[in-house]
Parts: structure tokens; C-alpha cells; sequence
């Protein structure tokens, strides 16, 4: 038994612009990788929009067609707790594809998405808190796979469905979430850890997060597949190769990362400015980046760091515009103003002081009312203590001038 896993194609990213081809030209190699398997999973985001636009389906379901034009190798499905449409049978004729939809997808409750589009039209099979059970050559895996959901009820939404192990099978748990410590976004911290997943099962594959990886927790083998396509243009994108996993059953467990190789390059530098010509020292780093072997143009980002003086924005534009098909050239600017330079030596003394909250905040007002040179006329530490009041709008009085004092009026 051989399971392909892929995840996030993010189909229609970077839509109408010189990117927007690249999803899908990913998603064409993953696919025709992955395509030997006897069962393909994907965890999630195939689409980049909740409504993905008519050409992006055209184009996508193209690709996702492919499974249904092979002939079957003999697996097939012997139990199912989702109520499969009649449809349904003819990718189990053919390459079975268990999908999930992912953050990208969701939609609002009694809303079709995206994915459950693709189910009703019989090209996969949609799991959200189902199992399916597949065999071949008596060797059986069960997938039990959840959909995304918001992070903050996927804990108590995992805990409720309470999936449980099939005896005699490979089990599987398809998940896409975050999963503490491996975060997609700070800003919506997960309710899942390694200590709150389900036990017992063999292997844990989970979508969202877009750097490809393996991680083990007790006796259960969690793998991360990534998206096939560079999006968060992060450093740890550019040190990470694009791709799809591949699992062999036949002989013991066999895991393999096998590697996109006609995909679009993505470079990550930072650049310190040292004196010379700012210039000189961005083109050569660019120009290093396209003497390598390359199949199409790289995405490059440089990170900038220096004076503000020695950077000007013109110049970068011009760069972008002299290497403009040859590379996708962006710049993050990291500049050393000499204001906030001294701000941020005055938080970092106050840090090591080890003032309380409320001390750090009475300096940093202090600081303040002086650089704005209303020390003159406020009373530091009478004002400070009616802000923490909530007498917002007196102090706010004083500073545009309509009451000339703190005295109450």
C-alpha cells in the first residue's frame, strides 16, 4: 500500500500577476508525483480564496481530474462513517483522493465550500470528522481526517468528535491546524499541543503550515507536507525545499520527502550596509542569486539594513525596474533612524531596571509629554494617575488646549 500526501496548492495566489500561474504549475508536478499511489491525501487549502474565481476552477480541477484518469491498483474502500453520494464511486473506481478543506476554504455553517463542491461532483472524497477505511493485499489504512476549523475551537471540536483507532489498520489522523509548538500564525494561538492530540494513532498528517517537516511524539510519527507554493516569503521558506510526502506500507514504513525541482526559486537575504555604494552592494548580491542554475526567474527578497540616508526609495525601484524579468526583486527596509534609536535604548534601560507596569508606564508618559514639550503645563504624576482612572478625556482636553488646567472645571 502506497499513500502520496500533499497539501496547501493555494490555488489562485498571486492571482493576476506574474506569480499566478505557479500554483498550479506546482500542483501539476506534485500531482503527477504523486499519482502511483493507491491512495493520495491532501490536508487542506487547496484553493487560496473561500470563492475562488471561474478561472481558477477551470484550472484547478484540471489538475484534480488526473487521479480519476488512472486505472484503479486494486484497493478499495470496506468502511465508511461519512455517507458517500452515489458520485462518489467513481474516484473509489479509480485513485482514491481523501481531502480536507482548510482555513482558506471554510465558510460560514450551511455553506457549501469549495471542497464539499468537489465531493458533490464526485472528483474526491470531503472529510470533516469522518473516517474511510481503505484495503489492499490485506493491508488497511484508516484515514480520520478533520477539516479546519477556527484555532480557538479546534481542541474542543477534535475532543468531541473523539476519533478512535480501527483495529488492524494503519491509522491516520489528517488535521489542518496549528499544533503547539509548530504555529502558522502567532496571532491566533493554537488550542492544540502534542500533549491534547488523540493517542494511539500511527501517523498524524497536518496541513497549514507551510514548511515541510517530521516530528515524533510517543510512538506516533507526525508529518507536516507543506504547501507546494512560496507564500509567506519568510526566511524559512527560502530554507526549505517544496514537495510531497510519500509513504510504503509494503515493507515495514517507509517515509520519503521527494522534492518539486521545476518550481520557482524563492531567495532570502539580509544585506548590513557598510559604507560604498549602496547599489553596488544590492546588485551584487542579485546578480549572485542569478548566476545560479536556475528554471525560471527567482523570487528574491532583501532585507535591508543601515542608515536611513544610505537607502532611498528610488533606488530600489529602479533596481526592481533594471532586473525585472530576470527576477521578482522586493525590499524590506530595516533602517537605523536616529529617533527611534534613542526610544529604543530608553525602553531597553527601563527594562533593566526592572521597573514595575505601572513605573514603565509613568516614564514612557513622562518621556513623552517632554519631547512634546507639555511638561511646562501637565503635572506628570497628577496626570498619569488620572489616566489610569479612565479620565481620558480631561487629560485630552489639556493637550488640545480646551481646559488650561487638571483642576476639575
Amino acid at each position: 500500500m502506497k499513500i502520496s500526501i500533499l497539501s496547501d496548492f493555494h490555488f489562485g495566489f498571486a492571482y493576476n500577476s506574474e506569480l499566478e500561474n505557479d500554483s498550479f504549475e506546482n500542483a501539476e508536478e506534485v500531482m503527477q508525483k504523486a499519482i502511483d499511489a493507491d491512495v493520495i491525501l491532501i490536508a487542506g487549502d487547496i484553493f487560496d480564496s473561500r470563492l475562488p474565481k471561474t478561472g481558477v476552477w477551470a484550472k484547478a480541477i484540471k489538475i484534480l481530474v488526473k487521479p480519476l484518469l488512472r486505472e484503479s491498483s486494486g484497493v478499495k474502500l470496506v468502511q465508511s462513517s461519512k455517507d458517500l453520494k452515489e458520485i462518489s464511486k467513481r474516484t473509489l473506481q479509480h485513485l482514491p483522493v481523501v481531502v480536507l478543506h482548510g482555513t482558506h476554504e471554510r465558510r460560514g455553517k450551511d455553506e457549501v465550500n469549495a471542497v464539499e463542491a468537489l465531493d458533490n461532483a464526485g472528483l474526491l472524497i470531503h472529510l470533516h470528522c469522518q473516517t474511510v477505511v481503505f484495503e489492499k493485499n490485506r493491508i488497511k489504512i484508516a484515514v480520520h481526517g478533520m477539516s479546519g476549523v477556527p484555532e480557538r475551537f479546534a481542541k474542543d471540536v477534535l475532543q468531541q468528535w473523539n476519533p478512535k483507532p480501527v483495529e488492524g489498520c494503519f491509522n491516520i489522523l489528517m488535521l489542518h491546524q496549528s499544533i503547539d509548538p509548530f504555529i502558522y500564525s502567532p496571532l491566533e494561538p493554537p488550542s492544540l499541543n502534542l500533549s491534547n492530540l488523540p493517542k494511539g494513532f500511527d501517523l498524524i498528517v497536518d496541513g497549514h503550515l507551510h514548511i515541510p517537516g517530521q516530528e515524533k511524539t510517543d510512538n506516533t510519527i507526525i508529518v507536516f507536507p507543506g504547501s507546494t507554493i512560496v507564500t509567506q516569503l519568510e526566511l524559512n521558506e527560502a530554507e526549505t525545499e517544496k514537495g510531497i510526502y510519500q509513504i510504503d506500507l509494503d515493507q515495514n514504513i517507509k517515509i520519503n520527502f521527494v522534492p518539486l525541482e521545476n518550481n520557482r526559486k524563492f531567495f532570502y537575504k539580509e544585506i548590513k550596509l557598510e559604507g560604498g555604494s549602496v547599489r553596488e552592494q544590492i546588485e551584487s548580491e542579485i546578480n549572485r542569486i542569478l548566476g545560479k542554475e536556475l528554471i525560471k526567474s527567482p523570487i528574491i527578497k532583501l532585507r535591508i539594513f543601515g542608515k536611513e540616508t544610505e537607502v532611498l526609495d528610488q533606488e530600489l525601484r529602479d533596481i526592481e525596474r533594471k532586473y525585472s524579468g530576470q527576477a521578482i526583486v522586493s525590499f524590506v527596509k530595516e533602517l537605523e533612524v536616529p529617533e527611534i534609536a534613542k526610544k529604543i535604548e530608553f525602553l531597553r534601560n527601563l527594562r533593566e531596571q526592572k521597573l514595575s507596569v505601572e513605573e514603565i508606564g509613568f516614564q514612557i508618559l513622562k518621556k513623552n509629554l517632554e519631547e512634546l514639550k507639555f511638561d511646562a503645563i501637565f503635572d506628570h504624576e497628577q496626570a498619569f494617575g488620572m489616566l489610569s482612572e479612565n479620565e481620558v478625556e480631561k487629560v485630552f482636553n489639556i493637550l488640545t488646549g480646551e481646559q488650561k488646567t487638571l483642576k476639575m472645571m
